[in-house]
């Protein structure tokens, strides 16, 4: 991994400003890709100021952010540039602004008569009446299995981490498929834990909570949870990507091609055969294109929501089973992020044509971009076969019978 300082001339992000206490942690699992790396920063907590009432121990001073999604913080300027791309500091974990069970932003009534401590009720109406117009808590109510609503467990942190250290050293790229490296797991003071598990509407989480600190290449998404997104702002992000001629949409729809049939394919890019007849590789849970991945400035998609990347066993009660059972997963892959994929593709390319013209044949340029994007693929070659465009699905072990052949175009 080549880790160096962010550009002056890199992009600035967009966004809603927030500002954020200082806390330190208690203490930190890193990231095998980042141990050699002094990151003081990445070991700090980001708590919102509803958190004071809770905590006996003062903040260490604050930090400016910009709003991300529903729980996340990320900064405006680049902090590194990993092998030519900028990377931005992010934070999961900082709070919600919304109760869990309505449409409502949380109130401090509400959250108050959750609580069992006097002495925390009191401060916390004290301080309420001057917190900002949207305030954010995190809470002790389980959530999503492994988490708590508006914080991060250590259970799905983990399953994050697994993930992230499966990456090739430049910790970005599991056989191509992109992540967004997360670099640190920061666990709350156990004090603090205990008092914020009080506030809970039915189950209350009783595992540990955690922040991670990450790298993110901007805080675009593809269609959701981004104020701005490839879907609905695609000539406005041409303008803040600055795709300023035909050449850049090209390449940009080259690297959007490339990363996206790299999502489409991770099982097999993350394949281990167990010796016992199964083989093991990450699957997908509870997480979506449209929504737990981000775009670099280049149009590559970089995963960043690594806790739904959980890794799964197939087998079979005979070898044909079991290479039946394989496809039957490598197709339900596919399929599962192919329409959202296909549709920011024609997003981007509408827009290339809008701005540039060079209007091509829609299937001559979409093969054209396949076969140049998946040139030197590690699993995946693009034969035509007839009257069809075949996405040829072979895996990082060089299991040749386990190859599956996809139609991504006919003609």
């Amino acid at each position: 991994m080549t880790i160096e300082i962010a550009k002056p001339e890199a992009i600035k992000l967009r966004g809603v400003p927030i500002t954020l206490d200082v806390y330190e942690g208690a203490g930190t699992i890193t990231s095998r890709h980042f141990r050699t790396f002094n990151l003081p920063e990445f070991e700090k907590l980001y708590l919102p100021d509803t958190v004071r009432p809770f905590s006996e121990v003062p903040p260490t001073g604050t930090r400016e952010l910009l709003i991300d999604d529903n729980r996340s913080v990320v900064s405006r300027n680049p902090c590194a540039s990993i092998d030519g791309t900028e990377f931005y500091f992010s934070v999961k974990g900082i709070g919600s602004t919304t109760s869990p069970f309505s449409r409502q932003l949380f109130r401090k009534e509400e959250v108050s008569g959750l609580l069992k401590n006097s002495t925390i009720k009191e401060r916390l109406l004290d301080a309420a009446r001057n917190e900002s117009k949207l305030p954010r808590y995190l809470t002790g109510e389980l959530w999503s299995r492994g988490c708590p609503y508006g914080s991060q467990g250590l259970e799905f942190a983990t399953i994050a981490m697994k993930a992230a250290e499966m990456a090739d050293p430049s910790g970005t790229s599991i056989h191509g498929f992109r992540v967004a490296p997360l670099v640190k797991i920061v666990k709350l003071p156990e004090a603090l834990q205990k008092e914020l598990a009080q506030v809970y509407w039915y189950r209350r989480f009783k595992q540990e909570m955690v922040q991670e600190t990450r790298l993110v290449p901007s805080n675009v998404r593809i269609y959701f949870h981004s104020d701005w997104t490839i879907g609905d702002d695609t000539g406005e992000l041409f303008d803040f990507f600055h795709i300023d001629t035909n050449e850049k949409a090209m390449g940009f729809l080259k690297n959007f091609v490339k990363s996206g049939v790299a999502i489409l394919t991770l099982f097999v890019r993350s394949m281990c055969d167990n010796g016992n007849g199964t083989y093991s590789g990450l699957d997908f849970y509870d997480v979506w294109l449209d929504k737990d991945a981000l775009l670099a400035p280049d149009g590559t998609i970089y995963w960043a929501d690594l806790e739904g990347l959980q890794g799964i066993t197939i087998g079979g009660k005979d070898r044909a089973d079991l290479e039946f059972n394989i496809e039957e997963n490598m197709e339900h892959q596919i399929y599962r992020s192919l329409y959202e994929f296909m549709y920011a593709y024609e997003q981007i390319e509408r827009e290339r044509i809008r701005r540039f013209g060079h209007q091509t044949d829609r299937k001559v340029q979409f093969d054209y971009l396949v076969r140049d994007a998946l040139r030197d693929d590690e699993v995946v070659e693009v034969e035509r076969r007839g009257d069809t465009l075949q996405l040829v699905i072979g895996n990082i072990l060089g299991e040749e019978s386990l190859t599956k052949e996809f139609t991504i175009l006919d003609w």
